[in-house]
């Protein structure tokens, strides 16, 4: 039989009611786009129900997500081009722009290999340990803290601050 019993339908429809932001913003981040992001999160609760049955409800949000970063991965394989409609940089004497803008990071992440920015988005926007991140992409601890630095510093090397005073 596929998917949960009756009984389990209740249980699931709380699951997607709590796990849908977070979710969303992660395949936002992800992918940049928004019509995106929405498809993959609703296929990873589709694969999710079909193996609810199997998923311990304190781990149904990891195994979503992983689900998600999965699905993302395939999409990448599929070749599938990076929204090109992403508005260039700020100037970066716009004072209005602010550390913040979620459009920025969107952009900045934007410019990353794939597995850079899956990386930085399950141990930063996620707030994964290095571990859990490991567990997720099915690479190593060592692999997760490289592939990490090496996207923090290229982050770095794009980033101008704009507005407020020099730290």
């Amino acid at each position: 039989m596929f998917g949960p019993a009756p009984a389990k339908d209740a249980e699931f429809t709380a699951f997607v009611r709590s796990a849908t932001p977070t979710l969303t913003r992660t395949a936002y981040l992800l992918t940049g786009d928004r019509e995106t992001a929405s498809d993959l999160v609703q296929e990873a609760f589709v694969r999710t129900y079909l193996a609810w049955r199997r998923v311990r409800p304190e781990e149904a949000t990891a195994y979503a997500r992983r689900v998600l970063v999965n699905l993302n991965i395939d999409r990448w394989r599929r070749r599938t081009p990076v929204p090109s409609d992403l508005p260039d940089r700020p100037d970066p004497g716009d004072a209005h722009v602010r550390v913040d803008d979620r459009d920025e990071v969107v952009r900045l992440l934007a410019t990353l290999p794939p597995q850079q920015r899956r990386v930085i988005v399950l141990r930063y926007f996620n707030d994964l340990t290095e571990v859990a991140v490991a567990d997720h992409l099915g690479i190593s601890v060592g692999a997760v803290k490289s592939t990490c630095s090496r996207g923090l510093a290229t982050l770095r090397s794009q980033y101008a601050p704009t507005g407020g005073g020099e730290r």
